[in-house]
């Protein structure tokens, strides 16, 4: 397989017996029961925290189905170790396998329903006898990558029973990326000045790129997003020889996970979704939370590096101080990108959602205020830059995220959207707020917006986190309220997404191989 798509399509040339209360993640003692012999595992406490709220009705129980092995798969696999450690920059761990496949789906924009061709490329990690699909959010590490990451993570019961299939996403990674807006309109929407409360500007920046995108995608625009996507999983699974999809779901790609749930609901098997995005219709108020919790884990990030006396000293004022002195003297990246208060907060933000980088972000925060970008640029250019091995994430990310996105505002409750956000939160509030504008000229979705969640599912498990910059533990919960048959635990960390907390891992590996539903309200410490 070629370090991209052959089909890519380019701007250049021519894109929950057992309820759920609460969706996102966190973890009580439920775990003990469930293995013969003495237990190994993390100790899992039970602390307070806000009582469940019942479902409206009584949903009927479906159990969980049981692990069975594939029937014989029509799909054809090829090594790719080597083009996929060149695509994660590390080695590849020697114990593992690395394949690579393709499936063959069909577009079905709105307008040329079941017509079109979508090409999803696939990496299976390990050679698990059962396939467990992982989907990441769409604007970071294509499903691919992120397979390979939490391979490593998990426990290693999980990996003798399952084989990772990482799955890039319709118009991500090398699933014919999405590639249709400019590289200098892309640097406007992530450059637009966190202070300005006038939309005006970044508007006509968001109208070139939905412009740029209408010519490049053609019939196939309002083709890519979460439902249709969903239909893509249940192509892999049918080609899989599976009756049942399992999956992983991490953050935004927790949704398209739920829209499975709700369009096939007999066919979901054991699906965990770490973080699920809000599902309220009020966008800003969504993205004001989104700001509160990236502000909160700012502040969780700094608690750790003054414990590793990284000497960054309080973070809110480091990175205050940064946005300030790059409004008047920005800074050039290495590839002679400006680097202004906008792109430095989007590259902080990005970092914090990556806690295993954290000393990263410290260390480069620490050298742009000393006149140095190029260590913040390394988290916000796969947003912005073009290579040889991958697309921007920026584009892939516009057409998924506008295409679910049912509300269009115009410019007045934009610029009071953003005004009310600088007096609420100026740190990153107008910068999530600017989000509004994007999608702005975007084609108006057609379709209904799916439920959250399925009333015919069996058990899901969801997992919040206390303190998430990308998927907030307030939307998860309302997103898991919404979820008859959803089953929440709880992280009381910080980071985007719990697959770093052993206590979850434990919970994931009893659910998912042994096929043990944790309790309701589990939560797992820090």
């Amino acid at each position: 397989m070629s370090p991209r798509s052959e089909g890519s399509v380019s701007n250049r040339s021519n894109p929950r017996g057992l309820r759920g209360l609460a969706l996102v993640a966190m973890m009580i003692p439920v775990l003990a029961g469930c293995t013969a012999g003495p237990s190994t595992r993390p100790a899992i406490v039970q602390n307070d925290g806000p009582a469940p709220q019942a479902p409206p009705e009584e949903p009927s129980e479906v159990p969980l189905p049981p692990l069975a092995e594939p029937r014989a798969s029509g799909l054809s696999w090829s090594d790719c170790r080597a083009e996929t450690s060149a695509r994660i920059g590390t080695p590849l761990p020697a114990e593992l396998s690395f394949s690579c496949g393709r499936v063959i789906t069909t577009m079905d924009a709105p307008d040329l329903p079941r017509r079109g061709v979508a090409r999803i490329s696939l990496l299976k990690v390990g050679d698990g006898p059962i396939p467990l699909a992982v989907l990441n959010d769409v604007d970071r590490e294509p499903g691919s990558l992120y397979a390979v990451r939490i391979a490593q993570q998990l426990p290693p019961e999980v990996l003798e029973r399952f084989s990772l299939i990482g799955v890039d996403r319709r118009g991500t990674g090398q699933s014919d990326a999405v590639d249709c807006v400019p590289e200098h309109i892309r640097e406007q929407l992530l450059g637009y000045d966190p202070a300005a409360t006038e939309a005006g500007p970044l508007l006509d920046a968001a109208r070139k790129a939905g412009q740029q995108c209408t010519i490049g995608l053609e019939n196939g625009q309002t083709a890519y997003d979460s439902w249709r996507t969903a239909a893509d999983l249940d192509e892999i699974r049918a080609q899989l020889g599976m009756d049942h999809l399992h999956a992983i779901g991490h953050g935004e790609g927790s949704r398209v996970l739920t829209a499975y749930a709700n369009r096939y609901p007999g066919r979901v098997g054991r699906m965990v979704l770490d973080g699920i995005p809000d599902p309220s219709p009020n966008t800003a108020s969504v993205l004001a939370d989104i700001a509160t919790g990236t502000l909160s884990t700012l502040d969780a990030f700094g608690e750790d590096c003054a414990d590793r006396d990284c000497g960054l000293g309080d973070a809110r004022k480091a990175v205050t101080a940064l946005s300030e002195q790059l409004s008047t003297a920005p800074l050039r990246t290495p590839n002679g990108t400006r680097m202004g208060p906008a792109l430095a907060l989007h590259a902080v933000r990005i970092g914090l959602g990556q806690r295993e980088r954290w000393p990263d972000l410290a260390t480069a925060i620490t050298a742009a205020r000393g006149g140095d970008a190029a260590g913040l640029a390394t988290f916000v250019a796969p947003l912005l830059r073009d290579t040889p091995l991958h697309t921007p994430r920026l584009d892939g990310a516009l057409a998924t995220i506008c295409n679910d996105m049912a509300t269009r505002l115009p410019e007045n409750r934009i610029d009071q959207a953003l005004q009310d956000a600088a007096a609420k939160q100026p740190l990153f509030g107008t910068l999530l707020a600017q989000r509004l504008a994007w999608c702005s000229p975007w084609p108006v979705r057609t379709d209904p917006v799916p439920e959250a969640g399925a009333r015919d599912a069996p058990p899901i498990m969801v997992v919040s986190t206390a303190t998430d910059p990308v998927t907030p533990e307030k939307g998860t919960i309302r997103a898991a309220e919404q979820m008859p048959s959803a089953v929440r635990i709880a992280w009381q960390g910080a980071g985007h997404g719990a697959l770093a907390s052993s206590c979850v891992l434990a919970a994931t590996a009893e659910f998912l191989v042994e096929g043990t539903v944790p309790s309701e309200g589990t939560l797992c410490p820090a």
